[in-house]
């Protein structure tokens, strides 16, 4: 019976939602000499499936650029299924932008950094991510409202 109130949180499925790579103008872009300016846009989203059952969503789009021109735009939708209990309320919104952003994240930057490479582009290898910083950034932010 002890176990029934027990914290769980596991991993049950990583898979891929969407994936999309644009290059507007390649060959000038091959022509121009490179030193990219990168925008990141992070987003995460979540739902729940069933009882216990959670789907976490990290969403990432990097626009590359080479002074005004689009060298090409990489978005992502990296997804996983949880199985998290004994958690609720903020504790359990913490664990889906946090602990669950953290575990998608390596397969997030590895289909980026793959994609740019197929584009023949060198590769985008994204920094570590702070998604505890990111989730209490979010959070001050709703709060100010």
């Amino acid at each position: 019976m002890a176990n029934e109130n027990q914290v769980q949180v596991a991993l049950q499925r990583i898979y891929l939602k969407d994936l999309s790579f644009e290059s507007p103008d390649p060959v000038a872009a091959f022509k121009t000499k490179w030193e990219p300016k990168v925008n990141l846009d992070i987003r995460n989203q979540n739902k729940k499936v069933e009882n216990d059952i959670y789907e976490a969503c990290l969403e990432i789009t990097a626009t590359v650029k080479i002074g005004e021109l689009t060298a090409f735009v990489v978005e992502i939708e990296q997804a996983g299924i949880f199985m998290i209990k004994g958690i609720e309320g903020d504790n359990l919104e913490r664990v889906l932008g946090t602990f669950c952003m953290n575990v998608l994240f390596p397969y997030a930057r590895e289909a980026i950094d793959g994609m740019c490479l197929k584009g023949s582009f060198p590769p985008l290898v994204l920094a570590p991510i702070n998604f505890d910083q990111l989730y209490e950034q979010s959070k001050n932010q709703k709060n100010d409202k």
